[in-house]
């Protein structure tokens, strides 16, 4: 298992100016390790299951920038079915980074059914996804994600970590802005007004 911290601090550094949108209690903690948090697209309203949508959305619209979602594994598999929209329309500046803590985190930590025999990485090879990854191992994944960013997408890398203790105490963890404030500001990032 990663701590999650590590593999986001991993990640950041090879973000460039990639959009990042960390999906609410998946990847608590990503405001702490983030450069750019004008480039972070932060949603922490209760939408679990359709992070994946939201970043699908992004990534057809801005083809020229790469969205990378935090994505996390209950929130994944309350909607499986984007696997294979996402596969479908094949943006190539797309990542989806899924947080396999084996838990519903958003509603109390409950735990996922059959959570040691899921494979997210083989749903979205099958789905047609151009690459999928999974990582238990943050010295490996420390030396991948560099090539794997580089490489067109749709790209799925499941990241196996354990669950953050504090899950039930904290209800907003990603971003400290108005969601109004933080659409402005990634509009204004990216050049649109």
């Amino acid at each position: 298992m990663i701590d999650q911290r590590e593999w986001m601090s991993a990640l950041e550094k090879h973000r460039g100016d990639a959009v990042v949108i960390p999906a609410y209690q998946a990847v608590k903690g990503w405001a702490e390790v983030s450069r750019f948090p004008r480039r972070d697209f932060s949603i922490d309203c209760p939408s679990m299951g359709k992070f994946s949508s939201i970043a699908l959305g992004l990534a057809l619209a801005q083809s020229d920038t790469k969205v990378i979602l935090m994505d996390g594994d209950g929130s994944l598999l309350m909607n499986l079915g984007t696997l294979v929209t996402i596969a479908a329309q094949s943006p190539a500046n797309f990542y989806h980074f899924v947080v396999q803590n084996g838990v519903y985190a958003t509603t109390g930590g409950q735990a996922l059914p059959a959570i040691d025999r899921v494979s997210f990485a083989g749903m979205a090879r099958a789905a047609g996804y151009a690459a999928a990854y999974a990582f238990d191992d943050l010295e490996e994944f420390t030396g991948e994600v560099g090539r794997i960013l580089s490489e067109p997408g749709p790209t799925l890398v499941c990241m196996a970590t354990t669950p953050e203790p504090d899950w039930a105490t904290k209800t907003t963890v990603t971003r400290d802005r108005p969601l109004p404030q933080v659409v402005r500001e990634l509009r204004e990032e990216m050049g649109a007004a």
